[in-house]
């Protein structure tokens, strides 16, 4: 009968090791019965229930443990990197919210300075005419004064001398005057006024901005150099009755 070698070259596995280490146990159980007569069935089965073999665990276990352990990795894995796009999400619409507010302030506050700006010309344009603005006196030299004003911004021609010599010979300078004796009168439409014009006269050159009271002194004078202009081309070509 042949030997088994167990040097270390031997290519026996630990399962096979271990299996023969079970039948060895397995013989010498099985010779201490023999030897043993007349024992109890508690001893037999004392015996028969001893370990015959040993089971050692095998890979397929441990594959399953990692596969496991992986899936369960993975998962995690996934939620955080879940988690980390939803805070990302988070923060940039948090951005994009405070960007817009900041955008929409600074246009409120751009248009409140141009509001302000514009006030504050209108207020400087305002003060400048007000300052520049002329005071005329209540008599004749203020109403020729004001009325000369007038009718340079209106292109009428006319001087303070023409105007002032033709008022003292229709009216003496009485911006209440009135001729109730001459042809006008006699028709109906008596002259009135510093330079005696008849309503229809006046109506007709009525000089836009001025008073549509034929006895308001400024509104008369400017209406009469108006008529003058149109007809004798300025109030000082006027030496008579017009």
């Amino acid at each position: 009968m042949s030997k088994l070698s167990f040097s270390g070259h031997s290519p026996l596995t630990k399962t096979h090791k271990c299996s023969i280490a079970g039948i060895a146990t397995l013989g010498a159980a099985a010779l201490a019965f023999t030897l043993v007569p007349g024992n109890s069935n508690a001893e037999a089965e004392t015996m028969s229930a001893a370990p015959v073999a040993f089971q050692v665990a095998g890979k397929p276990q441990i594959k399953d443990v990692h596969a496991s352990v992986t899936n369960q990795q993975a998962t995690v894995d996934q939620q955080v990197k879940n988690a980390a796009a939803k805070l990302k999400a988070t923060q940039v619409a948090a951005t994009k919210k405070a960007a817009d507010a900041a955008a929409a302030k600074a246009k409120v506050d751009t248009a409140a300075k141009a509001k302000a700006e514009k006030d504050r010309q209108v207020r400087e344009a305002a003060s400048r005419a007000a300052a520049r603005k002329p005071v005329y006196a209540n008599n004749l030299d203020g109403w020729i004064r004001q009325s000369l004003d007038i009718m340079k911004a209106k292109g009428i021609p006319g001087s303070y001398e023409g105007l002032h010599r033709n008022i003292l010979r229709e009216s003496s300078g009485n911006p209440r005057a009135i001729n109730n004796w001459d042809i006008n009168a006699i028709n109906g439409i008596p002259s009135k006024g510093l330079l005696q014009v008849i309503p229809p006269t006046f109506a007709a050159y009525h000089v836009p901005g001025t008073s549509w009271n034929i006895y308001d002194p400024v509104a008369n004078i400017t209406a009469a150099a108006n008529y003058a202009a149109d007809k004798y081309g300025s109030m000082d070509n006027v030496n008579s009755a017009y």
